[in-house]
């Protein structure tokens, strides 16, 4: 049945750029209300073979009006998606992730060594796989700005008034401050609410977590259920590289 296929290079070079594009979508979709509306188109495709195998007519006819227009309606619904992607296409963004995390180590390390000379209390969770957005559409304030030492500092300055709870920082971004995370129980060692704080959301996600004790000045670093204590500024960008 396959005796009369042929494969050259170009066939091999076509699959490996549609396999490419594919990926950088779902990279760019993932955790994003647009992955849930493709959701949506998805169902009603499903149901749009329902409607042609069980003879609905009137669905059918329904459905097919709207996919008639599909690509309009695609169009207006993603277009600031769209906008996006096409931006970080532009500015080649999908081959420089290594020099934004190393930006992000930076920021957060030359903030959190500040704040901890300056005995400012602080928590920092950074995403990494696992999507933190249920978390602050529940409990948190909205801020989605460009990381930077300073705007860190003033969102944990003690008169501030976000500075009680967590910050959370995806891909370069300070999404939420203020935010409320689970506590973890204390076993064995007399940790203070951000500690366990910090350790109650590493054991349900895969996040890291960096804490600046304001009673001691100590930066620490949670992971996986674990905390690494007392790391000075070049410790901590190089846990926080191998990490990210």
């Amino acid at each position: 049945m396959l005796e009369g296929l042929t494969m050259d290079w170009r066939d091999l070079l076509d699959v490996a750029l549609v396999a490419f594009l594919v990926y950088q979508l779902i990279q760019l979709l993932r955790g994003s209300r647009a992955l849930a509306m493709l959701s949506g188109l998805g169902l009603l495709t499903i149901l749009y073979v329902i409607s042609h195998k069980l003879g609905l007519y009137t669905l059918g006819w329904l459905l097919q009006h709207i996919f008639s227009s599909l690509f309009i309606l695609i169009v207006v619904i993603f277009q600031s998606d769209i906008r996006q992607a096409l931006g970080e296409i532009g500015t080649h963004r999908f081959f420089r992730k290594k020099s934004a995390t190393s930006g992000l180590v930076e920021e957060v390390a030359a903030s959190c060594v500040e704040m901890a000379r300056l005995r400012i209390g602080a928590l920092i969770v950074i995403e990494r796989s696992m999507k933190l957005g249920d978390m602050i559409k529940r409990e948190g304030v909205r801020v989605d700005a460009l990381l930077s030492r300073q705007l860190l500092m003033n969102i944990f300055y003690p008169k501030a008034p976000l500075h009680d709870g967590a910050v959370v920082i995806s891909k370069g971004r300070i999404l939420a401050a203020a935010c409320i995370l689970p506590l973890a129980v204390a076993k064995g060692q007399s940790f203070g609410t951000r500690h366990r704080a910090a350790l109650g959301i590493t054991e349900e996600t895969d996040a890291a977590v960096v804490v600046v004790s304001e009673e001691r000045g100590e930066i620490s670093l949670a992971m996986r259920g674990e905390l690494n204590r007392n790391l000075d500024g070049a410790r901590l960008r190089q846990v926080l590289n191998d990490l990210l």
